[in-house]
């Protein structure tokens, strides 16, 4: 089966034997790419972002209005992408995972 879908402000296209298989692909596809505004300032105008340090890639999604982020983690197995929307001890973090730099506290909050 072919499927074409609308995911936030992204129209994706992808075949499935299953219905599992369809299931799994949109599941994956969604929360990855299915953010439609920041998460501190609503602002729709993101971009997908990733940087490259000491041969290790970082993905995140960029407001471009207030500077915010949303970090992805990558899975050990797959090569597949995961929002990082909790703190390295396992809180939720605020703001559905988005930070923003303060440079008075010197962290991401």
């Amino acid at each position: 089966m072919k499927i074409i879908k609308t995911i936030g402000n992204l129209t994706v296209e992808f075949d499935g034997e299953t219905q599992k298989d369809i299931f799994k692909q949109l599941s994956s596809l969604e929360e990855v790419f299915g953010e439609k505004a920041c998460g501190k300032c609503e602002s729709e105008n993101l971009r997908f972002v990733v940087r490259e340090n000491d041969g290790n890639e970082f993905y995140e999604l960029r407001c471009l209005e207030c500077g915010a982020k949303l970090a992805f983690g990558a899975h050990k197995q797959g090569g597949g992408l995961f929002p990082k929307r909790k703190s390295p001890d396992g809180e939720w973090l605020s703001d559905r995972g988005w930070q923003k730099w303060n440079p008075k506290t010197k962290s991401l909050e």
